[in-house]
């Protein structure tokens, strides 16, 4: 068979946004496309994140190819809103998807195309892969020393839920992005006895909409802009409406905010951090350096002794038992390439939505999802 032979299914794996939005996309081109989720429905990563969580992006800026976003949804769509609908997104384009299956290696089919090794010794051979399994895979956590001694409660951000089992304790949360800024706010609201948030390296902090312009809105204006030009705007914007929070322990950032992002730092989105930090509600301290028993040593020397460690300390893509061996991959373990190009040196091979976190834009997704489905179906 060669590569292109059109009664070969595209597989794509991942039922997630990028993965839905490819397979909804290639489906318009009249390509067969069968999605593989290694969990029991679609969507699995958003039903496990915190009750809080809400979308960055608004609702409009959000919306997947061919179903807007209901309304109702209000302007910044909730968690379980998120979850709701991909399931209808699944179901109004009739997407092929078979749970339950993990691939766990991709190579080159003797015979033209790729062959998958999956759950339970299948063997699936498709004319194109489309990897789509997410920028948040695998919990990271450092391998701080002392660690194991701990004799708190540690759990990486992505057991958290809520913050009832915290009320009245003394928590420290670990990370200074958008998750652990909205953890850290949502334990000092929701009842938690103190809040720390550690912070290694100060972050950009921008006020999600500014006279009811999205933040996220700017960041599509300015992206083509030299750096050197956004950074200055985006220095004056902060300084006008982001109040310094240096006396509190959460000092303005020396770097530039759009030579962050180029770095792959994301600005945090201000749900209620500047308020809580202000109000001496959240406690911005050093990062943490090691654990002695109950007590964590932070990086100005310090020790404090919190009865809960929440590690909002990200996620790893995890992508080199899948696809390593094929040389698709950079010295960060990201795919070389994503969106509407191959992999270099593996036509055939896509991968998207490993530049966006669970902040992102979901309509960046939906672009790849565009550019893939345009390329396989001329290939």
């Amino acid at each position: 068979m060669a590569t292109n032979d059109p009664t070969r299914p595209v597989y794509v794996i991942g039922a997630g946004p990028g993965g839905l939005a490819v397979a909804a996309a290639l489906r318009g081109r009249g390509v067969r496309a069968v999605v593989l989720e290694k969990a029991d429905a679609v969507g699995d990563s958003w039903r496990h994140h915190y009750d809080r969580l809400r979308l960055h992006t608004t609702r409009r800026l959000s919306a997947l190819p061919g179903l807007a976003m209901p309304r109702s949804f209000g302007r910044w769509v909730a968690r379980a809103d998120v979850v709701r609908y991909l399931e209808k997104y699944a179901e109004v384009h009739e997407l092929e998807i078979v749970t339950g299956v993990e691939v766990s290696r991709i190579e080159r089919a003797e015979d033209g195309g790729w062959l998958l090794h999956a759950t339970g010794g299948r063997r699936l051979t498709g004319r194109a892969v489309v990897v789509a399994t997410g920028y948040n895979h695998t919990p990271y956590v450092p391998e701080w020393p002392g660690a194991d001694t701990y004799t708190g409660t540690l759990l990486h951000a992505g057991r958290y839920r809520n913050p009832a089992p915290y009320a009245g304790r003394d928590v420290l949360v670990v990370g200074a992005g958008n998750t652990g800024a909205e953890i850290a706010v949502d334990l000092a609201e929701g009842g938690a006895g103190r809040v720390r948030l550690a912070v290694r390296t100060a972050p950009h902090i921008l006020r999600r909409s500014t006279a009811g312009w999205p933040a996220q809105a700017s960041g599509i204006l300015v992206r083509r802009l030299p750096v050197p030009l956004v950074d200055r705007a985006a220095g004056a914007l902060a300084r006008l409406s982001v109040p310094d929070l240096t006396a509190k322990g959460l000092p303005r950032p020396e770097k530039g905010l759009y030579a962050r992002v180029r770095e792959g730092a994301i600005p945090v989105q201000d749900v209620g951090l500047i308020a809580a930090v202000r109000a001496g509600r959240v406690e911005p301290v050093a990062a943490v350096e090691s654990f002695e028993g109950a007590k964590v040593v932070l990086a100005d020397g310090s020790r404090v002794s919190p009865e809960a460690v929440v590690a909002a300390t990200g996620y790893r893509r995890a992508l080199e038992g899948l696809v390593g061996h094929l040389g698709v991959l950079d010295g960060r373990g990201r795919p070389a390439v994503h969106g509407g190009r191959s992999a270099p040196g593996a036509p055939g091979l896509y991968f998207t939505g490993f530049t966006n976190p669970i902040s992102g834009m979901l309509r960046e997704l939906g672009i790849d999802a565009g550019r893939i489905a345009k390329a396989v179906a001329r290939s």
